[in-house]
């Protein structure tokens, strides 16, 4: 099984929610359509 690839603008978008903006982890990840587990990476 291979990997989702996600552009690095997206990636940084994800974390600026989570960390600029106070988000969860779990809530960004459901709005992006991500697992939690990908956040984390």
């Amino acid at each position: 099984m291979s990997s989702q690839r996600y552009p690095e603008e997206f990636k940084t978008e994800a974390v600026k929610q989570i960390l600029d903006h106070g988000h969860s982890v779990a809530d960004v990840s459901n709005r992006l359509g991500v697992s939690t587990h990908s956040l984390y990476k």
